[in-house]
């Protein structure tokens, strides 16, 4: 369980066969941009297939599949379809059974991989003990308040799930996964709806040998988000996502912030940082996001707790499906 660079030569004839897999729900908005970035990657094109699972959206994601696959015909598209169970993990789970590759990547449909996103994440895997390979996600640029203070917290990146104290994990918005450790372990969790990136990283890194690897040039891009409910919906997530971990592999609940200690961070905020960082801002060394830091946080925390207590595991999310 090692998230640290591992030394090995890196023969540059390394181009295995690679299945990238993608779950989309209501994508219109995102495909174009998405079908874009996989058009620009340096892998070879005919060393990777690119699966497009839709998750039963009810826009028009099914025909821009379908007019992608015939506009592409440079890259190798796969259009899918989990329309029975709604969550990522079940569309994953379609797109992991039909892939051909030995290496299996997997990002998002609002995810932005740079052009060698790809090259860059599949190298690690030259060294036969790693099994999970982890890349970065940056952020997109955005002048939102929001989206400045995410930026700032750099919420979205990689190194806040390589530093859990319970085991290091790549979140799948960008991670690499050989795919014969399905065979070992299982798919992803098909009705758990927050937390399998976890679940999938623990369960290889605790019942098997296999070793994770960082990957800090392979990198996507994503967009924070712009609105307070989007923001609260992110940070509720994130606590459901704690509590089913707890019921599922025993982590530590997160400690919720009594009365007191919400009245204690807003004072301080009000007397000693709202001032200085006013007289920064003046200066031009602090930005708005950076004077509202701490009530956003605050809401960021109370999103999470709530999030946390009203989480209830189903039985069916505890069951691993099979290769």
């Amino acid at each position: 369980m090692n998230p640290q660079p591992i030394s090995q030569p890196m023969p540059p004839s390394f181009l295995p066969q690679v299945s990238v897999v993608v779950p989309i729900y209501n994508g219109e908005k995102d495909l174009p941009d998405l079908i874009d970035c996989l058009r620009s990657q340096t892998y070879p094109p005919e060393k990777v297939e690119y699966i497009l699972v839709d998750n039963n959206s009810s826009d028009r994601t099914p025909t821009l599949l379908q007019n992608a696959v015939q506009n592409s015909p440079e890259i190798t598209l796969r259009p899918l379809s989990e329309p029975q169970i709604q969550s990522s993990y079940a569309a994953r789970n379609i797109g992991i059974r039909t892939a051909t590759g030995e290496f299996i990547a997997f990002t998002d449909a609002d995810c932005r991989p740079e052009p060698n996103w790809l090259f860059s994440l599949i190298q690690p895997f030259v060294n036969p003990q790693i099994g999970i390979v982890v890349g970065e996600i940056a952020a997109l640029p955005g002048n939102n308040i929001l989206e400045q203070y995410a930026e700032r917290e750099e919420t979205l990146s990689q190194k806040h799930t390589l530093a859990h104290p319970f085991c290091p994990y790549g979140q799948t918005a960008n991670l690499g996964i050989r795919r014969s450790i399905f065979s070992e372990i299982g798919l992803f969790r098909s009705y758990l709806t927050t937390g399998g990136d976890a679940d999938i990283c623990w369960r290889i890194l605790k019942e098997t040998e296999w070793k994770l690897e960082f990957a800090p040039t392979a990198i996507v891009k994503h967009r924070h988000r712009t609105t307070l409910k989007a923001l609260q919906s992110q940070w509720r997530r994130y606590g459901k996502s704690n509590r089913y971990l707890h019921e599922l592999h025993g982590i530590d609940l997160m400690r919720e912030l009594d009365q007191r200690e919400y009245l204690y961070r807003l004072t301080r905020w009000v007397l000693k940082e709202l001032p200085l960082n006013t007289l920064k801002a003046i200066t031009k060394k602090a930005t708005l996001a950076d004077i509202l830091s701490t009530p956003i946080g605050l809401l960021c925390i109370q999103a999470r707790s709530q999030g946390q207590r009203e989480a209830k595991l189903s039985e069916t999310a505890r069951n691993i499906d099979s290769l």
